[in-house]
């Protein structure tokens, strides 16, 4: 099956082509940058981008596949979660195609496109396992016993732990998106100057809570400039970003990793999953790697490529759904919010 997938949840105009839910034959992403000057994602913005980006895109993943649109034999659109404007110009893009060419159609959960990518690079991979989803919108630790089978183990209470990031960056005065920022600024900074909070929630919780480690950044940087004699609201020396950096990098990514090993201890597998944005910080990647080591668990870490938005993920997840024999009515719609959009 030669399918089209297709990814506008957020900021990312995204569209595959793949040969099943494992063969690769292209995948192309355009990351918007109108979001720079604003310290994040403007809805709006968003929206406009995918209405301008996504027909090129489109044509570019067919060429670079080296087919036509009449060589696709079904199409995968990511349903949600996300910004509701912008799965709307992805998803009706994509349901229109396949309902007007008599195509299969999948409606894919922007989740499962996520907990699915170790397909793309590893045909041998199949449940159980658990996994960690970690993005700007999702923190989620979810078990999957078998295909297309969910049991959410623990969530954030508040900030997803990308959000977290971005909002740590701006405090720091590094800018937008965070995420990378902060992986390349902690490189330079020392993870053990400044103890930052790693929250606990209660014996045996499997969820997340970062609002209490960014007001704690806050007050640290607030105290720095106190310490420095510095005006309000100016830039703190490179050598204070970085200690800082690491050391909410070192809380963060320490607090992930302790709820993960909580998770295999009490959900025993031999498969792990970490994906998402937030998947390609070197410091999470490391100590994931060596938690699973000294478990004796397989890690699936998807290529730095895979860890954002993109459609090669939702294209793989919905030939998996497809070849399942699943199939959605003409009246289904994109849906913004993940509680509302069950796995």
């Amino acid at each position: 099956m030669r399918i089209l997938g297709i990814e506008t949840s957020c900021d990312e105009t995204s569209a595959a082509v793949l040969s099943g839910p494992c063969i690769v034959l292209s995948s192309v992403v355009s990351s918007q940058l109108e979001h720079l000057e604003y310290g994040g994602v403007v809805p709006e913005l968003a929206a406009r981008a995918h209405l301008r980006q996504l027909a090129p895109i489109v044509q570019i993943a067919l060429d670079e596949a080296g087919l036509v649109l009449d060589d696709i034999e079904a199409v995968a659109a990511t349903q949600g979660p996300g910004l509701i404007g912008a799965l709307l110009v992805g998803f009706g893009f994509a349901h229109a195609m396949a309902w007007a060419r008599g195509l299969p159609f999948a409606a894919v959960n922007h989740l499962e496109g996520h907990l699915l990518s170790p397909l793309l690079t590893d045909a041998d991979f199949e449940p159980p396992f658990l996994g960690l989803i970690v993005s700007g919108g999702h923190t989620e630790l979810i078990h999957s016993p078998g295909w297309h089978s969910y049991e959410s183990l623990g969530s954030t209470l508040d900030d997803a732990v990308g959000e977290a990031f971005d909002k740590v960056a701006i405090l720091l005065g590094l800018g937008y998106p965070g995420g990378p920022i902060i992986d390349r600024v902690a490189a330079a900074g020392r993870a053990d100057a400044w103890a930052f909070p790693r929250a606990r929630l209660g014996p045996g919780s499997l969820d997340f809570s970062f609002s209490g480690l960014k007001t704690a950044v806050r007050v640290a940087v607030e105290r720095r400039r106190v310490d420095r004699s510095l005006a309000p609201g100016s830039p703190l020396p490179a050598s204070d970003q970085a200690d800082l950096a690491a050391s909410f990098q070192a809380a963060a990514v320490g607090a992930l990793v302790a709820r993960l090993e909580q998770a295999v201890t009490t959900r025993p597998v031999s498969r792990v999953v970490v994906a998402g944005g937030v998947a390609a910080n070197r410091a999470l990647r490391a100590q994931a790697r060596a938690l699973c080591d000294r478990l004796g668990v397989r890690l699936h870490l998807p290529p730095l490529h895979y860890c954002g938005d993109n459609a090669a993920m939702i294209a793989a997840a919905g030939a998996r759904r497809l070849e399942a024999g699943a199939s959605w009515p003409l009246s289904v719609a994109p849906v913004a919010d993940f509680g509302q959009l069950p796995l």
